[in-house]
């Protein structure tokens, strides 16, 4: 999939799920343990800023990070590494994504019902 442009919907997402998570401290935090959530932060590239999240952990020790907002780019076999204030947490291998940002809004339009403008694009006025 090539996206129309670097910064096109498609390329945004903010939900992913990662393989069993590698915990600095060897195991999940208490707090994720007792609520089987958990706010925290993360990022996938080494520059890029910390992201708001929620983690949800799994029984198979994998977890789904919900994002405050859609982040750019995000590819499976990226990891992604997780932040409690200045302590890293722990990293997991992303495995999958939800849909983007682009996909949700085109489920939207669509029980809409199609606009006027999409309608015209798509049937040429005879």
């Amino acid at each position: 999939f090539k996206a129309p442009s670097t910064d096109h919907p498609a390329l945004y997402r903010d939900l992913l799920r990662t393989n069993r998570v590698h915990w600095i401290a060897e195991e999940p935090p208490a707090e994720l343990v007792r609520d089987k959530m958990m706010e925290c932060h993360f990022r996938f590239r080494h520059q890029m800023a910390l992201v708001p999240c929620v983690l949800t952990l799994n029984q198979d020790g994998s977890v789904w990070v919900t994002l405050v907002k859609p982040a750019r780019a995000i590819t499976p076999g990226q990891f992604a590494v997780f932040y409690k204030g200045d302590e890293c947490l722990g990293s997991g291998k992303i495995l999958r994504m939800g849909p983007s940002v682009y996909t949700i809004q085109q489920g939207k339009n669509r029980e809409e019902g199609p606009k006027k403008e999409e309608i015209d694009k798509i049937e040429p006025a005879t």
